[in-house]
This record gives C-alpha cells, sequence and structure tokens, in this order.
C-alpha cells in the first residue's frame, strides 16, 4: 500500500542466492511485470528478482488520476520499503528506464548499480520517433497498429520464428483510461537535470536499430551521467532484451558483478 492508498502488486522470485544484492526489473509503459517473463530466468540463477506491476496494470490498482514517471518511482520504493530491501540493483526498459531514472536520482541510497535500457532522457532534449510512426500506432485500424508495434520491438526474421502472446505489447487487461496515463506519463517524463546527480554505477543498452525510442537517446543518457557504460546491440530493435537476450542478459550480469564496485555486504533482507 503506497502513502496515497494505493496496492501495489509486486513478484519477488528467484533461485539465487540470499546474499548477493536482489535486482529489481521495471517494465515498459502500459505493461505488467509479464514484460520479463521470457527473460526473467535468465537472471535468477544467481539473483533473486523483484518485479511489480504499476499502478493501472496488472494485479494493481488502476485510480483514474493523473500517473506521472516520477510518481512510479515512489511506488517502487514503496515495494522496496515493504519487502525491506534497503538496496536494490535497478534494471529498467523502456519508460522502466525513465522510471529508473528518478528511482536512481530522488534515492541514491537505495541503488547500488543501475541499468538503463532502450530509454530516453524526455523533454526537449531528447529524440523523439518520426510523426510517421505516431500516426501509424494511432490509426483507426487496430491491426495496423499492432503490426507496426511488433515491427518496432522485433525484427522480422525474429517474428517469423516466434509465436504469441508478445507480453512488450502491452498489458491486454489494463482499462482505456489507464492506458492514456501511462501515454501521458511517459511523454511527460523529463529528467536531464538530475542525470547529472545520479551516483550509481551505470549501463545504457540500446538497439542500434531501434525506432519505437530513437537510438540517439543512449548516448545523450550516457553522456549525462557521470562514468555511464555505452553499450549497443548491433541488429536489434526496441526488445532487445528478448530478441538477443543471449548477448544482453550477460552484458547485464557482468556489468552487475563487476569487480569495479562490487559489494558482497550490501543483501536483501526480505525476499522469501
Amino acid at each position: 500500500m503506497t502513502a496515497d492508498g494505493v496496492r501495489i502488486a509486486y513478484q519477488p522470485r528467484g533461485g539465487g542466492p540470499a546474499g548477493p544484492t536482489p535486482l529489481l526489473l521495471l517494465s515498459g509503459q502500459s505493461n505488467s511485470h509479464r514484460w520479463w517473463d521470457r527473460v526473467r530466468d535468465d537472471f535468477e540463477a544467481t539473483r533473486r528478482t523483484v518485479t511489480l506491476d504499476y499502478r493501472g496494470t496488472g494485479d494493481s490498482d488502476k485510480p483514474d488520476e493523473a500517473y506521472s514517471t516520477e510518481g512510479f518511482a515512489e511506488d517502487v520504493i514503496a515495494v522496496l520499503d515493504h519487502l525491506g530491501v534497503e538496496r536494490a540493483d535497478v534494471y529498467g526498459t523502456s519508460m522502466g528506464g525513465r522510471v529508473a531514472q528518478w528511482v536512481a536520482a530522488r534515492h541514491p541510497g537505495r541503488v547500488r548499480a543501475l541499468v538503463l535500457g532502450c530509454t530516453s532522457p524526455g523533454g526537449p532534449h531528447a529524440f523523439e520517433r518520426g510523426n510517421d510512426i505516431r500516426m501509424a500506432l494511432a490509426g483507426p485500424d487496430p491491426a495496423v497498429a499492432r503490426q507496426t508495434l511488433l515491427d518496432l520491438m522485433y525484427t522480422p526474421r525474429w517474428q517469423a520464428a516466434h509465436e504469441g502472446p508478445f507480453n512488450t505489447l502491452g498489458d491486454p487487461a489494463m482499462p482505456p483510461y489507464a492506458r492514456r496515463r501511462h501515454l501521458v506519463a511517459s511523454n511527460r517524463h523529463d529528467a536531464w537535470d538530475v542525470l547529472p546527480g545520479i551516483t550509481a554505477p551505470t549501463l545504457v543498452l540500446h538497439g542500434d536499430d531501434d525506432r519505437f525510442n530513437p537510438t540517439a537517446n543512449a548516448a545523450l543518457i550516457a553522456g549525462r551521467i557521470p562514468g555511464a557504460r555505452l553499450r549497443l546491440i548491433p541488429g536489434a530493435r526496441h526488445a532487445y532484451f528478448e530478441e538477443f537476450r543471449a548477448l544482453a542478459g550477460p552484458l547485464v550480469l557482468d556489468f552487475l558483478d563487476s569487480p569495479d564496485f562490487l559489494d558482497p555486504s550490501v543483501s536483501a533482507s526480505a525476499l522469501s
């Protein structure tokens, strides 16, 4: 239960040892924790993971009120508080990366390491997707909009080899008003001024063929956060973490286990 009385669903999981810092996974806009279903196992041999459903998604409450990425970040902190987790490694993709920026900037003591995937700083400095993409996604034909989104997420080769459901296309149970609220929250995100204050070691990941959230945003973020590392994944689109999981997952784990900042004394206190 958050300070404003909203119930947030969360899902701690994993067979990793209790000692290492837990890994918090933050999903994209209008998506529940199911966003991570295809790749979550990749982290759980060595890590305990925590996901959550943003307000408006999954099993969380869905108040018809203004949402924001800053507000979602405070919901994240409420979940960590409830679990008794003092510090976590935070991996956010797409809008989850926007939320993660606020978590790291506003609560630096709660984030040991930060991974920002296929995301944007928002605001006037960010690179926006083209109007052709916006029009196709907002068009009157749902089938065209869905295929447009699939093509932005995955390469044709991957689509041909995989059947649905595609959990990155949105939470099908969301009410329409909540979808609109999520869209506005993501569009209004602007963390440009606070990025230089992020102190957690940061890895920025992005597909180099991402038109949904243009790849140029990765360099913007990496250049704005002191000491951030940048890795582009060749040929990957927006859902790089799923289609290119064999590369992306190890990149994340190698970064989180880096001896440059590994602190074995930090652990989760309540994830069972």
